[in-house]
């Protein structure tokens, strides 16, 4: 199903589509000149933006990417219609009156006016839809996890890497002032060496026992939002968008609060230390071996807990070092000693990425085609973590990874759980 409010102002093309994923030659969307702001630089040289994706996550998005000087919004797609509906609405009263709309991620994919797309489903569509759209000749913003499994996060960098395309993955925690100045202090040895660090998830409820079954809506493709995961009878609870659970809550659609918390705090751990091209060697369930909580290892021995009681001190990240401590969370930070917070640093002091905000951190590369704070390369790591930690917690056992190879070593069964099958008709692309 299509959705164009303002076809009295262009017309809407559709697309002939065959099999889900695949775009078969023919005529694509076109867009006529969208209003935008006075201060905004000519229509015709900003960046075309498509949006995929109409959830929770993406409305901070929607809000905020148009109201960047070089970004024309030119089309939102989801596959609940109403959700559309409703983005077009949010940009329309930004001034944005000819917004494309579609239930097709392949159409936004196939029109030459986009040059960008900013991806925003659940978890377990962003790497289909993010290599189609590298392969399309589109760069990608896409929120975090980068991925669903290992194996879809390897097939990103490459991805990345043979297109050409700029990524930025929504770990919008490297973009924040706070965390930059803990990863600062803790890259220069200002707290000493590293001996443990504390990262506080939460939990989630349980998926419910018994599903309530009820019929799918009007206007939602929920076969479509399955995508490549298993078919199940649908039921609210599963599709549910919600910060504090829904879809998140199940292990087919994501890595729970792995996947949610830890893609942000593990991220900011591996660029404190260091380490965005490397990664654990070991990851350790809690109650295995009488451990009190889950956690992973560094081949030094640096050791990252997660939800250690009493060992956050009120902050999502607790850094412990032979001379000191860093704990740091959005929009706060304290050390022991104090005067860390004021250190002044040097010309051979070492200096991480800055990026000031997220999304124009994005667009700045787009523009300059050099590498946002967080690529796929970046992305690929933080996944890895968290998809590692998932399956150890999954099989109640440790489980040994091998950065250099990228494989876990010694567990069959744990190998395996890298990747995951998928329906057919949602394979990934190639």
């Amino acid at each position: 199903m299509n959705i164009s409010p303002s076809t009295s102002r262009r017309q809407f093309i559709k697309s002939t589509l065959g099999t889900a994923g695949a775009v078969i030659a023919g005529p694509q969307i076109v867009r006529s000149q969208t209003l935008g702001n006075a201060t905004k630089a000519a229509a015709n040289s900003r960046i075309g933006m498509g949006f995929i994706g109409m959830g929770l996550i993406s409305e901070g998005h929607v809000g905020s990417f148009p109201g960047l000087k070089d970004v024309q919004p030119i089309a939102v797609c989801d596959v609940r219609d109403w959700q559309v509906k409703k983005a077009q609405e949010k940009l329309k009263s930004k001034g944005f009156n000819d917004i494309l709309g579609t239930t097709k991620f392949e159409e936004v994919l196939a029109n030459p006016d986009i040059q960008a797309v900013c991806v925003t489903t659940p978890d377990h569509w962003h790497a289909a839809i993010a290599l189609a759209a590298m392969k399309a000749g589109k760069d990608v913003y896409v929120e975090k996890p980068m991925t669903l499994t290992i194996e879809e996060g390897k097939a990103m960098v490459a991805a990345e890497k043979k297109y050409g395309r700029i990524v930025q993955v929504g770990s919008q925690q490297r973009s924040s002032i706070h965390f930059r100045i803990a990863a600062n202090i803790v890259r220069n040895g200002l707290i000493g060496d590293i001996k443990e660090v504390y990262c506080r998830l939460g939990e989630f409820p349980q998926p419910p026992e018994k599903e309530v079954i009820i019929p799918v809506p009007e206007g939602f493709n929920y076969d479509r939002w399955l995508g490549p995961t298993p078919f199940f009878e649908h039921s609210e609870n599963r599709v549910k968008g919600n910060y504090g659970g829904g879809w998140r809550c199940y292990w087919e659609y994501g890595s729970r609060k792995f996947g949610d918390w830890g893609a942000h705090h593990f991220d900011i751990v591996q660029w404190a230390l260091g380490r965005d091209d490397t990664g654990p060697v070991e990851f350790i369930p809690m109650g295995f071996e009488g451990a009190d909580a889950l956690h992973y290892r560094y081949a030094d021995g640096i050791t990252v807990w997660r939800d250690k009681k009493n060992a956050d001190n009120g902050h999502s990240i607790h850094f412990v070092g032979t001379k000191g401590e860093v704990f740091v969370d959005r929009g706060k930070i304290d050390a022991s000693p104090k005067e860390l917070l004021r250190y002044t640093y040097g010309p051979n002091d070492i200096q991480v990425y800055e990026s000031k905000e997220h999304r124009a951190n994005f667009i700045e590369s787009v523009l300059s085609r050099k590498p946002t704070i967080c690529p796929a390369t970046v992305g690929y790591r933080t996944a890895t973590i968290c998809q590692l930690s998932a399956i150890a917690l999954r099989l109640g056992r440790a489980i040994k990874w091998d950065p250099k190879t990228e494989q876990i070593t010694g567990d069959k069964e744990a190998a395996a759980m890298q990747d995951r099958p998928r329906r057919k008709g949602y394979e990934l692309p190639a």
